[in-house]
């Protein structure tokens, strides 16, 4: 069994009298352990195709299959339980509280699952200090530059322990060195086998990074490649 599997799924969505098909019969699996990259055209279903896998979104038809649970057979509240636990989101917007230090920032999860601010701090800036934030943790988001504030969200989606990190355009922001930073570090946590990375981007400066990338057309998947042919493609 892989570690995410879907299978056959499509998407719709209601627009005035009628539906609008986003997702076309995508099936595909994806493993721990790696690095994913799901590419392709704006509006070619990327984004929903992982709101989907990561239970924000239920899909219209189709199973989905994380982690050994089925996120099909799930309920709302069950799907809320199963995120917290089990999945890290990193995106574009750094999505920082403009009036929480660094740490605080990055201990918001376990905070919202009961634990202490101290507590939660604490284990924060242990991974402050994994990602090169040591220096910056008690500063506010206004005093970090755009690859540092990046990364205190990469140590957010960390603090948990999640099995899947799932990042939406994480570099579409940030300039090639400060982008290279935050692929690296991505890369790093790719690489333990009890955890995975699905990386959706526009950003062709990255591709290297992947193990392995998913390329999308028109709600349709339309490739599975190894980065330096896709590259060589491009």
């Amino acid at each position: 069994m892989s570690d995410v599997s879907l299978r056959h799924v499509s998407k719709s969505f209601a627009a005035g009298d009628g539906q609008v098909q986003v997702l076309h019969d995508v099936s595909t699996d994806i493993r721990l352990g790696e690095l994913t990259m799901l590419v392709g055209p704006s509006g070619c279903g990327k984004t929903t195709l992982i709101s989907i896998l990561s239970g924000i979104l239920s899909a219209s038809a189709g199973e989905i299959e994380l982690l050994g649970h089925s996120l099909t057979q799930m309920n709302d509240r069950k799907k809320v339980m199963f995120r917290r636990k089990n999945i890290g989101f990193i995106f574009q917007q750094y999505n920082l509280l403009p009036a929480l230090t660094a740490a605080e920032n990055a201990g918001m999860p376990l905070m919202a699952s009961g634990l202490s601010m101290q507590k939660a701090s604490q284990r924060a800036c242990e991974l402050l200090d994994a990602v090169g934030m040591s220096d910056h943790v008690n500063k506010l988001p206004r005093q970090l530059s755009g690859g540092q504030q990046q990364r205190v969200a990469i140590a957010r989606a960390l603090v948990h322990s999640p099995r899947l990190i799932v990042c939406d355009e994480p570099t579409a922001a940030l300039d090639a060195a400060s982008g290279k930073g935050v692929m690296d570090i991505l890369r790093q946590i790719a690489s333990t086998p009890e955890r995975g990375v699905i990386v959706v981007t526009h950003d062709n400066r990255i591709y290297s990074h992947a193990d392995r990338i998913l390329e999308m057309s028109d709600g349709r998947l339309i490739g599975d490649h190894a980065p330096d042919a896709f590259i060589h493609k491009e």
